[in-house]
């Protein structure tokens, strides 16, 4: 076999070029003299074709390899960070588990406090805004263009221009006024209904407190959840898969068979190969005239469907579970000997013994407003820079509509879960029965889920604070105590990040059961003021807290 024969098989390379080591590759040996690039000690090089090309014609390609093993070098320095802090992270997120028990046990004999506390400084703030607004006005007095009106300035780029002129001020000082006012007056004819928040906040931390194995019962949900995200994973590797591959011409000159579909067992005996012998043929995509190709992205929604609904069906099942706890506290007579003795377990087994039903159904619903929103972001996607202003439009107000169309989906079948919890009815008469009980008490639904969204929002940020603090200080080596004890770090904000994410996460799980406990109190509380009025035949459930908040009082049976 002959010289010529062998580099067009590519058996050997067809040019030596000098080079140097660099991280354990062999990279050309770029210099540079008076400006000129080289490689070796020549500015030119033969690219084995016999055409002499340029050494800088190879900067481009050192530059990409170069990024590459750049990022490789940055993954293997977070990956060995990992190995020298794991334990630590761990440390760190057990603490952020412990601060969320603190918090929500701190709850149950400070709500009050907290809650009164957070409305007198959201007061003082925005007192105090009112105050430096007016101050800003006062100051601006006699300078010169201050007295110029917004109309006549019209519309700037440069956002503190607004910021020199008298009547932005005002316009300040009015609105925060106003909004000060409407919180007072808020304040002034909601406040029984805000010691009827707090007063429930303290009782779902008793409930909690009887039910201590529903804080750990996200972490059943995560692992279902997971099992899901698998399956759809693999059966979506497997649709789009499911073609024959693809391959095709790839070439770096002018070629007649650039991309030109090829065989790659046999391309270097081809003819393809022998016209165009830089060329390659390489795998494009999975495609071809099989029966999966015409219906793959039919499938492939499909599978996304499939997905939502068992997810929702997961995390319906999940709230169920919770809400059937919780409700077997409150409707105790004594509590917590009247209850059962596994709450959690036994609610799962209600749940999946007789409500599998209506948990399909509400997830059905919701899957189907999901999937068609992900349609439609497919839809603007391929209509991109096709479509006119008012298909735009259009699309964007549909968008709009079925993404509140979820939200009020989502807060609908987490109060029908709850009526089913309670009573074992079916999705629908629940559902029905939980919107005409919410909507008979809207003030009261509206004030309890701010203040307890409001809390709990409070105690997320306060444990991640404390424990991103404190994983700062411990592992940048700002406190010189932790010298011998903090690991040595290429990048410390790796563990900082990772603890700080893990803390967000594991506070989000203890307090949406802390989120559902209330909700699932506020319902049963709800029923309990329409079913029962007091007397011996049908005495209040609710606890004697709630009694007083309401004047409300069970009366006893009168001696015979």
């Amino acid at each position: 076999m002959g010289v010529p024969e062998i580099l067009r098989l590519d058996l050997c390379p067809a040019m030596l070029m000098p080079s140097k080591p660099f991280t354990r590759r062999c990279f050309p040996a770029l210099g540079q003299k008076g400006g000129v690039i080289t490689v070796g000690n020549n500015s030119h090089f033969d690219d084995g074709s016999g055409k002499i090309r340029d050494a800088k014609d190879l900067l481009d390609g050192v530059k990409n390899a170069t990024v590459v093993i750049e990022a490789r070098q940055v993954v293997m320095k977070i990956f060995e960070d990992y190995t020298q802090s794991w334990y630590w992270i761990l440390i760190g997120l057990v603490i952020a588990m412990v601060l969320s028990l603190i918090f929500i046990v701190l709850l149950r004999y400070l709500a009050g406090i907290m809650v009164w506390i957070i409305i007198v400084l959201v007061i003082l703030v925005i007192g105090y805004g009112i105050f430096h607004c007016a101050m800003e006005y006062v100051h601006l007095k006699g300078e010169p263009g201050a007295n110029v009106t917004l109309q006549d300035l019209g519309f700037q780029t440069d956002f503190t221009v607004y910021l020199q002129i008298r009547q932005t001020w005002l316009a300040f000082v009015i609105i925060l006024a106003i909004v000060e006012v409407i919180i007072i007056l808020l304040l002034i004819f909601l406040r029984k209904r805000i010691l009827i928040a707090i007063a429930l906040i303290k009782e779902a931390s008793r409930a909690i407190g009887h039910v201590m194995c529903s804080l750990f019962y996200p972490l059943f949900t995560f692992l279902l959840l997971s099992i899901v995200i698998a399956y759809w994973a693999v059966t979506a590797v497997f649709l789009s898969t499911s073609n024959e591959p693809i391959y095709k011409v790839f070439n770096e000159t002018a070629c007649d068979h650039s991309r030109t579909v090829c065989e790659p067992a046999n391309y270097s005996t081809s003819t393809m190969k022998a016209q165009c012998p830089d060329s390659q043929c390489l795998f494009a995509f999975y495609g071809g005239e099989t029966v999966y190709h015409k219906y793959l992205i039919v499938l492939q929604f499909y599978n996304v469907f499939l997905f939502f609904w068992c997810a929702n069906f997961v995390i319906g099942l999940g709230q169920m579970t919770l809400a059937g706890a919780f409700s077997s506290y409150y409707w105790a007579t004594v509590k917590p000997d009247d209850m059962p003795a596994f709450p959690v377990f036994s609610s799962l087994g209600r749940s999946l013994r007789y409500h599998t039903g209506s948990l399909a159904f509400g997830s059905l619903i919701l899957s189907i407003i999901q999937i068609i929103r992900v349609f439609l972001e497919y839809l603007d996607h391929k209509l991109k820079g096709a479509h006119n202003k008012f298909t735009k439009f259009l699309l964007c107000c549909l968008k709009c509509c079925f993404w509140c169309l979820e939200k009020c989906i989502k807060f609908l079948n987490r109060n029908a879960y709850i009526m089913v919890a309670i009573y074992g009815k079916n999705f629908c008469a629940s559902a029905k029965d939980a919107f005409f009980l919410l909507m008979r008490n809207m003030i009261r639904v509206a004030v309890l889920d701010k203040v307890t969204d409001f809390l709990l929002f409070l105690g997320k940020l306060l444990i991640v604070g404390v424990v991103g603090v404190f994983a700062f200080f411990f592992f940048s080596g700002r406190v010189r105590a932790f010298d011998d004890t903090a690991p040595n770090l290429h990048y410390y904000w790796v563990p900082i990040l990772t603890v700080v994410v893990g803390s967000y996460l594991i506070a989000n799980g203890f307090f949406s059961v802390y989120a559902m406990c209330v909700d699932t109190l506020f319902l049963c509380f709800l029923e309990d003021l329409e079913r029962n009025d007091g007397s011996p035949e049908r005495p209040y459930m609710m606890p004697e807290s709630l009694r007083k908040v309401l004047n409300k009082k069970n009366k006893t049976q009168p001696a015979e």
